[in-house]
């Protein structure tokens, strides 16, 4: 059960991205579709996460220490543009126009938001 309340803090953490960062956009028809939508970039930014970040910590371990994480920023930015290209892909109706601002502060509120949301779900 857990773990279905923290894909749907995530799915809400992205319609509050969408809602306040101009650039991101989810176009689908129905309201059925656009919930499933939001699913459907919560799981895959979250695969994004599980398998990409630590190779990319790991590879870039020095940049984390020089810049004392605000690469963290960029990173997550870039996560949140490889969502967007796989949900291209994937025909998923969502789209990140670009890079600066729409990416990284979409990034940004989606951790923020999952974050703030996750702390009232028990583990």
């Amino acid at each position: 059960m857990g773990i279905l309340l923290r894909l749907a803090a995530s799915a809400a953490a992205v319609w509050v991205a969408t809602m306040l960062v101009p650039g991101i956009s989810v176009t689908a028809e129905t309201v059925l579709g656009t919930i499933g939508t939001f699913v459907a970039i919560a799981v895959i930014f979250g695969l994004c996460n599980a398998f990409i970040r630590p190779i990319v910590k790991m590879v870039g371990c020095g940049l984390y220490i020089f810049t004392l994480g605000l690469i963290a920023l960029v990173v997550n930015g870039a996560l949140f543009m490889l969502t967007s290209f796989i949900a291209g892909l994937l025909d998923v109706p969502f789209h990140v126009d670009n890079f600066w601002p729409a990416a990284i502060l979409g990034a940004l509120v989606v951790g923020l938001t999952s974050w703030a949301l996750n702390w009232f779900i028990e583990d």
